[in-house]
This record gives structure tokens, sequence and C-alpha cells, in this order.
């Protein structure tokens, strides 16, 4: 019984190595050229960059949301094709992060009259907000190089105190700007 279980084994490696040069034409079976070798190594992993590396809601980190004043975890979701997070603090506020990789702050349709040219950190951005409306909502966009941006959005519950959520906004960005590319 012993020498049988020695046989299988030796066996099973020798059958998987004919049955891989199967499909091998006569003149390729058992010489591997440089061509053939790479065709059928699997593809290096894929480096994720920019945006594409950052997941919207690992943004905030607890001592960050603690900074905002959001005690709340955040909920992925879409918006528009594109990767969000969204904080809403019951009965206060709601912040929404989205990350944009294929529109940068020249792309983005923005009513001039509401929008204000500044920089958060390092990066370009437009503050924007309607103080006419006085609707409590602002929002900070930020520039990431030529082709991506992230939009941090505020609502304050009721609807009121444009400028409370104009610094809700402000925080919020000044707090996800270092860890952006």
């Amino acid at each position: 019984m012993g020498e049988r279980r020695r046989t299988v084994r030796w066996l099973a490696p020798v059958l998987l190595l004919w049955l891989g040069g199967c499909g091998q034409h006569p003149a390729e079976a058992g010489h591997t050229s440089a061509s053939s070798r790479s065709a059928t190594t699997a593809p290096p992993p894929v480096a994720w960059t920019g945006l594409a590396a950052l997941d919207p809601c690992t943004l905030l980190t607890p001592q960050d949301r603690s900074a905002a004043g959001i005690g709340v975890l955040g909920k992925p979701k879409e918006i528009a094709g594109a990767r969000a997070c969204d904080w809403t603090v019951p009965g206060t506020f709601g912040v929404t992060v989205t990350l944009s990789a294929t529109d940068g702050l020249a792309d983005l349709e923005v009513a001039k009259k509401n929008v204000t040219k500044t920089t958060v950190g390092a990066h370009p951005a437009l503050k924007v907000a309607d103080k006419k409306a006085a609707d409590g909502t602002c929002a900070v966009l930020l520039g990431v190089g030529d082709g991506a941006s992230v939009q941090i959005d505020v609502s304050n519950t009721g609807f009121s105190d444009t400028p409370l959520a104009c610094r809700r906004a402000g925080t919020v960005a000044g707090l996800v700007e270092p860890k952006l590319p």
C-alpha cells in the first residue's frame, strides 16, 4: 500500500506537466520560448494611483471626524458614477466627499456668481455657495491635477445658515486635503 501512494504522488506532477504541454504545437513541445513564457505569465498587479487608490470613507479618520463634529461612520455611495462617502449627523448636518477621477476644476459646471477661488493646502480650490438663497449648503471643490477633483458638500439640517455650512465644508476640506495626491 505504501509503494502505491508513492507512485501516485510521483505520477500526479508528471501528468500535470504532460497535460500542460498538450496545447502546444509539436515544434514547441518541450521548448518554451521567451515570448510564450511571457504570454502565459500572469500580468503584474495594477498599481492604483491618484484618486483611484483612495477610499472616500477613509479620508476622515476618527480624529478628523471628531475635529469636524462628525460622530458617525461614513456610508459609501456612488454619485453620477463617482465614488463618494456620506456622513449624516442626525439633526445637525451632512457631509459628502466625492472623488472624481475624470473631472478637474475647469470641467465642473458651477454658477460663476456663486464661486470663490481659493487654495486649500497645496491644492487649488473653489468654494461654492449661493449666499442669496441662504439654503444652508456649501461646497469646497479641490483640484487634483488637471483632470481630477474632490468635492466636499455640506448641508445643514433645516437648510439654513450658509456661512456655517461653508465653515464646516472648509474644515472638512482642510482635513481631507493632506491625504490627496
